[in-house]
């Protein structure tokens, strides 16, 4: 299903609440239907709460007493197009189950991408081992076999974290950049593969994190067939206005070293922070030598809509 046709299905169903995921997920075509739906939605909420489109390249739907706004094509938004074009390339690469992470990055200055000012990782795994729900939050969580009901509370409880965090970041710099890298499985993906809207990495940069870096944890759900995990990377003083630390993975001065696409086991025993600026090379650990093959987009897009 490509993301024009996700967002033309979400706007067409009835406006009864609830309706935005699978109302049960049995197999792996539905566990897909529910990622896909689940990654789409995520990246909608994060451009629109940071201003990053016009409300025009958004519909709207309504799960439970959210109101959601979905990115669909707006043709006068020239941005929108480029970033659903960027979302139906990871599909097809979760198709595939080839895709390993997706990483959404934001930057300011054209001549320094490596310079980075605001990170969303969604980490993708494949599984059969049955459904499991860790929110990383002791207040929170959810374990069960493939339960469909579970599995929906889970993903509209992850939506909430994410709305909650982007309403309480500080504000964006004027004028920043989006692109997105896509790390795969080495193991499953052919060399020469790469999903529309993609090319191959050719310049790899080391990532300098402009100023001093939070680690946020917004959760991880679990089908049974599939997880996609979320984790947002912003600068302290964004988040100086969040009154709790539900989200907060370390303190807001120390961030895991280790790089983007990393396990949580490697992360875990590799427990090394830094009071400094975040910096990963992808040759730098062993996880991206067995995952190193990373796609760019073929354009990346400028935001000015402030």
């Amino acid at each position: 299903m490509s993301t024009f046709q996700l967002s033309r299905s979400i706007r067409k169903e009835k406006a009864s609440k609830g309706t935005v995921f699978p109302s049960q997920i049995t197999n792996e075509h539905e566990s897909l239907i529910m990622v896909k739906k689940l990654f789409a939605t995520s990246i909608s909420c994060i451009t629109y709460l940071r201003g990053l489109f016009p409300e025009s390249s958004y519909g709207e739907r309504h799960l439970d007493d959210l109101s959601l706004k979905i990115l669909r094509e707006d043709k006068k938004c020239p941005g929108s197009l480029h970033i659903i074009k960027w979302i139906q390339g990871c599909f097809h690469a979760l198709e595939k189950k080839y895709l390993h992470m997706a990483v959404l990055l934001l930057y300011t200055n054209p001549k320094e991408p490596e310079n980075v000012t605001e990170i969303y990782q969604f980490k993708f795994k494949y599984t059969k081992e049955g459904a499991t729900m860790d929110f990383d939050s002791t207040s929170t969580s959810f374990e069960s076999g493939t339960n469909s009901e579970d599995i929906k509370k889970a993903s509209v409880l992850l939506i909430r974290k994410l709305y909650v965090l982007m309403q309480n970041l500080g504000p964006l710099p004027n004028d920043v950049i989006l692109t997105m890298k896509l790390h795969y499985y080495k193991e499953v993906t052919p060399h020469d593969y790469q999903p529309p809207g993609f090319k191959e990495e050719v310049n790899s940069h080391l990532l300098l994190f402009e100023g001093e870096p939070v680690n946020l944890q917004v959760g991880l759900v679990s089908t049974g067939f599939h997880s996609m995990k979320v984790k947002v990377t912003t600068e302290a003083s964004r988040v100086s206005d969040l009154e709790n630390n539900l989200f907060l993975e370390n303190s807001t001065t120390e961030i895991v070293h280790q790089g983007l696409d990393c396990d949580e086991e490697e992360e875990e025993c590799n427990n090394q922070m830094q009071r400094m600026n975040f910096v990963y090379s992808q040759q730098s650990s062993e996880s991206s030598r067995k995952k190193k093959k990373v796609s760019e987009p073929v354009k990346n897009f400028i935001s000015n809509s402030k």
